[in-house]
Order: C-alpha cells, then sequence, then structure tokens
C-alpha cells in the first residue's frame, strides 16, 4: 500500500500530528492532485479545538486551501489532465438530491452549510494539508499560468471570502469602501477595493497593522464606527473580523443607504442594529457574504496573477505544521500561513 504525509488532527482539542497514512486513490469523477501548497485557516484551528464541528473524515486531514498539479485522474474525467495545476476549494459539490441541491444553485459557501451531505474539503472529506488530496474534478479551479503556488494558496479561501464580499456589497462608481479588521482575509478585502478604484478605509484597532494597511493601499486608516463616521463615512463597509461587536459598531460610520457585509463566523455578542441612529431612517442593509459562485473565485486568482494583489503569507514546511496552527490559533501570523509540500 503506498503512503503520504498528512496533518492529522486526533481528536478535538489535541496537537496536530505529521503521520503516514494511506494515500487516496481517485475514483470516478475524481482526480488526484499533488499537493505544492496549503494555507491553514483560522476555521481548520478552531475545528481541531472543537470550536466548530469536528472533520467527519477518517483521518481527519485539515486544510481547504490546497492547491498542486494532477497527477492521476479517475474514470469518466474529462474536464481536468495529468499536469493542470489545479486548486481545491472549501466546497467541492453537493448531494445533488436535497431540497436544497434541487434549486440547482450555484456551488458556493451557503451550500456548505444547506446541502445534507455537502463535499466539503478538511472537513467531510480529507483536506489538503499533506502530500496528496483527492477531490472532485467538477469541484477544482484552474489555476492562472504564473500564479505561484504560495500566492494561490491563500487565495482559496481567503481571498476568495474578500472578494465575494466586495461583490456582495455591489459598490458604485465613486463609492468609499471600508475594510474592518485588517487580517487573513481584510488585508487582501483592502486590496481588492483598492484596485478597483474604489477610495479605501481600513478600520483597525490594532495600532501595530495601521502602517501595514496603508502600505496595502489604505486612504486613512481608523481605530472604529466613530472615526470612520467623523471622517465622511463609508457607502460601504467589509466586516472580515470575527465580532458582531466590531461589525455592530462600524454602523455609526455607514453613511445613508450604505451596505455592510458580514463574511465569516462571527463569534462574541450578539449583532445589534443601534448603532445606526435609528436603523430604519438610514436605509442601511445588512448583507451575509461567504464563498460566492465559483466564477468569484476564478476573479480573484486572476487578480493575483495580473498582480492586483499579493497575499503576505508566513511559509512554513511541512514538519512545522503544528507551529504553524498554535501561531495561527494565536492570531500571531501576518497574515496567512502557508504551508509548501
Amino acid at each position: 500500500m503506498e503512503t503520504m504525509l498528512a496533518t492529522v488532527m486526533p481528536q478535538p482539542g489535541a496537537p496536530w500530528e505529521v503521520r503516514e497514512i494511506p494515500m487516496p486513490r481517485p475514483g470516478p469523477g475524481q482526480v488526484l492532485v499533488k499537493v505544492h501548497a496549503s494555507g491553514i485557516c483560522v476555521n481548520d484551528v478552531l475545528a481541531s479545538r472543537g470550536a466548530l464541528p469536528f472533520a467527519t473524515a477518517s483521518p481527519a486531514v485539515p486544510g481547504h486551501e490546497p492547491v498542486g498539479e494532477v497527477v492521476e485522474a479517475g474514470a469518466g474525467v474529462t474536464a481536468r489532465t495529468v499536469g493542470d495545476r489545479v486548486g481545491v476549494p472549501w466546497v467541492q459539490g453537493g448531494c445533488g438530491r436535497c431540497a436544497y441541491c434541487r434549486r440547482n444553485l450555484p456551488v458556493s459557501g451557503q451550500l456548505a452549510l444547506n446541502c445534507a451531505a455537502p463535499v466539503t474539503t478538511g472537513f467531510a472529506a480529507q483536506g489538503g494539508l499533506a502530500e496528496y488530496v483527492v477531490a472532485l474534478a467538477a469541484g477544482t479551479v484552474l489555476l492562472p499560468d504564473g500564479l505561484p503556488y504560495e500566492q494561490a494558496a491563500p487565495m482559496m479561501c481567503a481571498g476568495y471570502t474578500a472578494w465575494s464580499a466586495l461583490r456582495a456589497a455591489e459598490p458604485r462608481p465613486l463609492e468609499r469602501v471600508a475594510v474592518l479588521g485588517i487580517g487573513a482575509i481584510g488585508h487582501l478585502a483592502l486590496q481588492f477595493a483598492r484596485t478597483c478604484g474604489f477610495e479605501t478605509v481600513a478600520v483597525t484597532g490594532s495600532s501595530d497593522k495601521r502602517d501595514a494597511a496603508t502600505r496595502l493601499g489604505a486612504d486613512l486608516v481608523v481605530a472604529d464606527g466613530a472615526e470612520l463616521r467623523d471622517a465622511g463615512g463609508a457607502d460601504v463597509v467589509l466586516a472580515t473580523t470575527p465580532s458582531y461587536e466590531a461589525a455592530s459598531d462600524s454602523l455609526r460610520g455607514l453613511r445613508t443607504d450604505g451596505r455592510l457585509v458580514v463574511s465569516g463566523f462571527a463569534r462574541g455578542a450578539a449583532f445589534d442594529l443601534a448603532p445606526a441612529r435609528p436603523f430604519f431612517t438610514q436605509r442601511h442593509r445588512v448583507i451575509g457574504s461567504t464563498h460566492g459562485p465559483v466564477a468569484h473565485l476564478t476573479e480573484a486568482l486572476d487578480l493575483a496573477a495580473a498582480g492586483r494583489c499579493a497575499a503576505v503569507t508566513e511559509v512554513f514546511t511541512a514538519d512545522a505544521v503544528a507551529k504553524a496552527a498554535e501561531r495561527v490559533g494565536a492570531g500571531e501570523v501576518r497574515f496567512r500561513a502557508v504551508v509548501t509540500y
């Protein structure tokens, strides 16, 4: 039996381990991908700690930002071939039979939380923090030529989330976009907004991130919703921080008819509309956003390949993955951890 090295979550609350496990083989409609790089998302770490649902795949291999090269294709695969450079997103596909799937909506992050049996990388299926990963061929995306694997990996989740949030806001010409939270997602959202030509404001309470936000393209940096309001406000706020409290506070700086886009799994206090002065008179919209249609991921990858944005990464070797996960969980990585194979 062929084996490979993979990161394994032994059980909730236990440190990640590098183990030798059986190499997966692609079945019908699947491809085997030789992983060259894979990002670590904080949600991987939260799942390993029991704060999010633990992986059901056995053994539990985390990682939903793998990118690499197709080395084998299963029966019936025609859209992918050996040698293709591909990425494997968090959501590969759905069951095709439940009430949600029968609506025939595009594959997106929405599917993961509504389908009866979604194929989710690193959760229902083994993830990409390994030498190889098997994925549905139709669930992979082709990578643009020339985009380094270390830059492609963060786009599979962090970049995908950031770009989908901006698309969900539907900003109009001459509008002002604020990005709340300059972290793994926010530092890319900032670049996306700026490269699209919008006046861009970074909202961060971390004094050590102010200079970084300016280097990444922010026209202005403020600490909170009150400072955003005093600086003229914004038409769009992209809330990339996992805090409803901070998202609620940002309503103080949202202009009339503005849109607040909330991305990701927020933790902490309940969402409160009170800061909106009052909410109904401002005609604000609060929009939930996750990974949009796969076309949005392709757009994000193309922007990265064109040099319009670049993930700020800390690169780790495969034997240092447990250390990388600890740093991600502690919020010490600036801004995205990438493991290379």
